[in-house]
């Protein structure tokens, strides 16, 4: 976990998580365990990761979302800790997630972005500052099967993310045992997670379209500029450009 600039405790965040990733694995062991040291990094931050509603209604699985501090990503649970818990709160939402996952193999860069502005209209109507969050690495620990577009492995993948709020992916880690045998296990690759800079918002009750576009393309500029700051620290040619779709 790479911290770039100090956050207020005064203020709330919204972090946009990217990419996805096939299980967003550096979102989890970063912003949801002390494995990172997030909370000595971040004095008076509190972060909580949010997932799809869906993941509550499994009885033993829910308990232990919530005891990492995860929670829906729902308009009720952001609006409660963004409005009446205080500040110092930082939700952490996997902005382009499950249409991101279909597309993620190792050796692409790209996030799910220009259509997703929900998060930028919540973080207008709480005043909570945008920061943008770039995990190098997150989509070399599994290998996954890619459907073209137009494809009936597609249409099945587009289906089940439409109606159930998750897209089935074909992928494939490491085994147990054995780094040459497949597996769910993640392969033994780095994922290193830069938090950027944050871009102060301001406090507006019903934001326009106008609004949310304006603040939406400088989400955008400052996740762009944080790729290319950091792609060549992290293993990345200086050629490398982070596709936005």
């Amino acid at each position: 976990l790479v911290k770039t600039h100090n956050l207020l405790t005064t203020r709330n965040y919204i972090f946009g998580y990217h990419p996805h990733g096939i299980m967003g694995l550096g979102a989890f062991c970063n912003f949801s365990t002390e494995a990172t040291g997030v909370g000595q990094k971040f004095p008076g931050i509190r972060p909580y990761l949010a997932t799809l509603a869906g993941n509550f209604r499994m009885p033993i699985l829910r308990d232990y979302l919530m005891s990492g501090g995860i929670c829906p990503v729902n308009r009720d649970s952001i609006d409660y800790i963004l409005s009446k818990n205080g500040s110092g709160n930082a939700i952490v939402i996997v902005v382009g997630g499950a249409a991101e996952s279909l597309n993620c193999t190792p050796g692409k860069n790209s996030v799910t972005l220009k259509n997703r502005k929900g998060f930028v209209k919540l973080a207008l109507r709480h005043g909570a500052d945008l920061v943008p969050v770039y995990s190098f690495g997150e989509n070399e620990v599994y290998q996954q099967v890619i459907f073209e577009e137009g494809s009936w492995g597609r249409w099945v993948q587009k289906k089940f993310q439409k109606h159930i709020g998750f897209a089935p992916c074909i992928f494939h880690g490491r085994g147990l045992f054995s780094s040459n045998t497949w597996g769910l296990l993640p392969y033994s690759k780095p994922i290193t997670t830069v938090v950027g800079e944050p871009i102060t918002i301001p406090k507006i009750d019903n934001p326009s379209q106008k609004d949310v576009d304006f603040y939406h393309s400088i989400y955008v500029d400052s996740l762009i500029k944080l790729f290319d700051k950091y792609k060549s620290k992290f293993g990345l040619p200086d050629t490398e450009v982070l596709e936005v779709n």
